[in-house]
């Protein structure tokens, strides 16, 4: 029987006044045996305090649990059942929870794995030539630069686990489901910005794949127009990385306008651009007013791009140094992209709430009539 404190040290305070066991289990503070028990422990170590209990017996020893952690971080997919399985091989028998507590102890959680671009050796290589390249360039100079890059959007297409509060027997009630479309329409867009700002947002008609044509198209009707307006005549560069990006004829046409690019940008490094930060900034906003068909859709898009806040492009500009650096501690191998928090967000760029009419009105929609190759 567990007592309080309180209990043992008046039975000890009774026990020294000279009562027996029998005279304090009368008083019925406690049974006999936990009385005759709490004397005993008294006499033998002089005081009061419970003992901890040295509880089950582990069935691993320390060396064990080395060999566990090993395992683990040779393949960190494996599950616990799998690892249970091989400790089980090494003369350990033990339950895939208790390995789950064993990896814990060590600090190993389990977490969804990040979805990142393959890299090669090449592509590592490249980031690190890129990287040493731009590593002193201050903020300042990243704010010379007109980042692009092209991105798709789908109905109900939740961006990020979505989580609902239900109870037992309601998981597939119409308000705890998450709407999911056999053939769900996609709109594909072309986007720029800089420190100053969002520029142009092209969204290509349906059923049209990007390819050189269309996209020297894209350069010259949007991009133009947006770094007339955010620079004038003052001299920028310009990131783009698509493979056709790099057709002689896109880089012609750019060395013909004045233009100059942004090189050496190292492949499959979307980690890099932080336009990959504003497009799912823009995804959250438009999923967030759940969107019921395409039009609406579309017009979403065009009306959260234009409210994307200056403050917030150039706070991301402004993470470009910390960017590279990270790219360089991790000797070429991927950062993290999202460096703003939802809260974050929310708070440096204050949603406008601008009428559905305005957007369709403003949307930049290109058609094989104004942009035929």
């Amino acid at each position: 029987m567990v007592t309080c404190k309180e209990t043992r040290a008046g039975i000890i305070a009774l026990h020294k006044k000279g009562f027996t066991g029998k005279d304090i289990a009368a008083s019925k503070i406690a049974p006999k045996s936990t009385i005759y028990r709490i004397i005993k422990n008294f006499k033998e170590r002089g005081s009061i305090v419970v003992k901890k209990a040295s509880g089950r017996p582990r069935k691993s020893s320390k060396r064990q649990d080395r060999f566990l952690k090993l395992i683990q971080l040779q393949v960190q997919g494996s599950t616990s059942a799998e690892l249970a399985q091989e400790w089980h091989q090494a003369g350990v028998s033990a339950s895939a929870r208790t390995v789950r507590r064993r990896l814990l102890e060590d600090g190993l959680l389990s977490r969804r794995a990040a979805k990142k671009p393959l890299l090669s050796k090449k592509n590592i290589r490249d980031r690190l030539i890129f990287c040493k390249r731009y590593k002193d360039w201050t903020a300042e100079d990243w704010s010379k630069v007109i980042f692009s890059d092209e991105s798709s959007f789908r109905l109900f297409d939740e961006s990020g686990k979505k989580i609902v509060r239900r109870r037992k027997g309601e998981r597939y009630h119409q308000s705890c489901v998450v709407p999911k479309l056999k053939h769900p329409k996609t709109i594909h867009v072309w986007g720029c910005f800089s420190a100053k700002g969002v520029g142009s947002l092209a969204i290509l008609p349906k059923n049209t794949s990007m390819n050189k044509e269309w996209y020297q198209n894209i350069l010259r009707e949007q991009l133009l127009p947006a770094i007339q307006e955010q620079f004038g005549d003052e001299q920028c560069l310009f990131q783009h990385e698509v493979l056709y990006h790099k057709a002689k004829v896109i880089t012609k046409w750019l060395g013909e306008q004045n233009i100059k690019m942004l090189v050496p940008w190292p492949g499959n490094s979307p980690d890099l651009n932080p336009i990959e930060n504003l497009w799912s900034i823009l995804k959250r906003r438009v999923d967030k007013q759940k969107p019921t068909n395409s039009d609406k859709l579309q017009a979403l898009i065009m009306q959260e791009w234009v409210a994307i806040s200056q403050d917030l492009t150039q706070k991301l500009i402004d993470r470009m140094p910390g960017r590279i650096a990270e790219v360089l501690k991790k000797k070429g191998q991927h950062c993290k992209e999202s460096i703003f928090t939802c809260r974050t967000q929310a708070r440096l760029s204050p949603l406008p709430t601008l009428p559905l009419a305005c957007a369709h009105t403003a949307l930049n929609v290109l058609s094989p009539g104004t942009l035929s190759p």
